[in-house]
């Protein structure tokens, strides 16, 4: 078909609820059914893997193929499995059981991924950790979570080490990567277990000890912030992970759909798909969005030590990469950069992002630089064990201000703030979420799970509206935060580090426009009387006890105390104003 003619067919060739009538019909691969989950009945993908670990256990069918690629290192489908099965019975010879929680904390490693299954193959309660965050961060993380075991790589337990004595549950830590020799009885290097990437090959070929895991069964603890300042851990099953890789396949029918052409059938003999990672296992968008459905699905996926762009450049012409993204920071630089036409990018088929906001204009820049590669974004959070909403290919490019409808076993809602009353198509209120993606609740966190998990619902503090077809439209959020290049920042967090400051009487944070990353950190304080503190003092304050990203980029000060409003709350509108002064002056 020639461009002409596919830019005269009409479109959308069906709407969207049409396109998931057929996609989920008795007898197709994302035939869906009610159950009822928690007392409430819920539409579940029929034929979505019953747990992670037997997500590892079909993934050994791939053989030979590589799954996993960091810098010089590759490993197969076999080597990887012969390596979580070694870890899971060194696990459980250390007394693991279903149940326990087993820490993750290191950077993307292949590592990672082994440590995440092999727990996750003893019915283990997976608990993933930030790497980002500093020492007290991570200990809080361990002690809050009581966990068990955890694997890290060494720069973490450098991080770590001065709070062991502050975790009674820690019994056991496994290292990667420590090049110096250890003192410590409890610490143990993972390669005296595993060896090396390279040689897991030649592990023994046994499965991992035997252990009765259910879809309802809890699997993971990501954290995720919240207005308290404190992280909370949201519980989730191996139900909520194990939806999106049915939603991903359901997702990519839905354009063929729409477009008007037949899905084409699964062809085991295709080529390999690989992708370029660029976010951390760590977050949900990178474990259950990118991880787990490669793995279940035979993709490669290729790893880089930091995102740089010109290596990023460097990998999508070696490996043939067909998949690249992650947040709205990345899709700019892949476009921008001025090396990109030094290298040969025709393998892209997908730039897709989420995460933070994104402007309208980044899925038209994305059609002229990479004319083979469909633009995508979509919407989630941990509580809904990401993926909840998807928008792709010419839906993606006829409503780029939209995440996208929900996925086919997923209702949104749009409800007054109040949480009284459902509002009608076009209203703007709180974007409630329904589904069986959606997380059981906070870790050991039942006030917290009250406020927020209703019958099912997931109330998700962002407000939205939904126009007549179920696109979702992103408006702001209800909840004091903002998204940096895909981290979460919660203000109150900040402000109460600021406040911890001696010359600080007044504080608050709010989120600057930043073409890239979206938005950035930026703080206003009024001083206590004859105090005194520079912007250099106290983004250095931040820094100490708080991770990187959440150091504000930009600090200014009042003389004033901030402005308030009858409920005494700040008026932040106010001061982002100031921002925009300062940039105009």
């Amino acid at each position: 078909m020639s461009e002409s003619q596919a830019a005269a067919k009409p479109w959308p060739a069906m709407s969207v609820a049409e396109a998931y009538r057929i996609i989920t019909a008795p007898g197709m691969p994302c035939e869906m059914e009610e159950l009822v989950i928690r007392g409430v009945p819920t539409r579940v993908w029929k034929n979505a893997p019953p747990s992670l670990r037997a997500v590892a256990e079909a993934s050994r069918a791939n053989g030979e193929k590589i799954f996993l690629v960091h810098e010089d290192e590759r490993v197969s489908y076999e080597a990887f499995f012969r390596a979580v099965s070694a870890l899971a019975h060194e696990l459980a010879a250390q007394g693991v059981e279903k149940g326990d929680r087993v820490a993750i904390i290191m950077r993307n490693l292949p590592e990672w991924p082994v440590a995440f299954y092999a727990a996750a193959s003893l019915g283990a309660i997976v608990t993933p950790l930030n790497a980002w965050w500093t020492g007290p961060e991570l200990e809080y993380g361990l002690v809050d979570s009581g966990t068990k075991v955890a694997i890290v790589d060494a720069e973490r337990l450098a991080r770590i080490n001065e709070h062991l004595a502050n975790c009674p549950d820690l019994k056991r830590i496994y290292v990667s990567r420590e090049e110096e020799e250890i003192a410590n009885p409890l610490i143990t290097k993972l390669e005296d277990v595993l060896g090396g990437p390279n040689t897991w090959d030649g592990l023994p070929d046994r499965p991992p000890p035997p252990v009765d895991i259910q879809p309802d069964d809890d699997a993971t603890i990501f954290y995720t912030s919240g207005t308290t300042g404190r992280p909370k851990g949201a519980l989730a099953t191996q139900r909520n992970i194990n939806s999106n890789i049915m939603a991903a396949a359901a997702s990519g029918q839905r354009a063929f759909l729409r477009r008007g052409e037949t899905p084409p059938a699964p062809d085991p003999n295709a080529p390999q798909r690989s992708m370029l990672l660029s976010v951390p296992f760590f977050h949900a968008t990178g474990c259950f969005a990118v991880l787990n459905p490669i793995c279940f699905g035979g993709g490669k996926l290729v790893m880089m030590r930091r995102w740089d762009p010109v290596r990023a450049f460097e990998l999508i012409e070696r490996e043939k990469i067909q998949a690249a993204g992650g947040v709205p920071t990345i899709a700019w630089q892949l476009i921008e950069h001025p090396l990109r036409g030094n290298y040969d990018l025709s393998s892209l088929e997908s730039v897709s992002y989420g995460g933070a906001p994104s402007a309208p204009e980044l899925v038209r820049k994305i059609k002229e630089t990479f004319p083979k590669s469909q633009p995508g974004n979509g919407w989630g959070m941990t509580e809904t064990s990401a993926t909840a909403t998807s928008n792709s290919a010419e839906d993606y490019e006829h409503r780029p201000e939209s995440c996208g409808p929900a996925v086919p076993v997923t209702d949104l809602k749009i409800m007054s703030v109040e949480g009284d009353r459902e509002l009608p198509v076009g209203e703007v209120g709180e974007l409630w979420c329904k589904g069986p993606q959606v997380v059981k609740g906070y870790w050991n966190k039942p006030e917290a799970t009250a406020q927020t998990f209703h019958e099912g619902w997931v109330k998700t503090g962002d407000l939205a509206r939904l126009d007549e077809e179920g696109f979702c439209f992103i408006i702001d959020r209800a909840k004091d935060m903002l998204i940096r290049g895909g981290e979460n920042i919660y203000c109150i967090e900040v402000e109460n580090v600021l406040y911890d400051h001696p010359a600080v009487m007044d504080a608050a944070l709010v989120g600057i426009p930043h073409k890239t990353l979206g938005e950035e950190p930026a703080a206003v304080v009024t001083l206590k009387p004859g105090a005194e503190a520079s912007e250099r003092d106290l983004r250095a304050f931040v820094a100490e006890r708080l991770a990187a990203f959440k150091v504000p980029v930009k600090i200014l000060f009042q003389r004033e105390v901030l402005p308030r409003n009858a409920n005494g709350k700040i008026m932040k509108n106010e001061l982002k104003k100031l921002f925009a002064t300062e940039d105009a002056a």
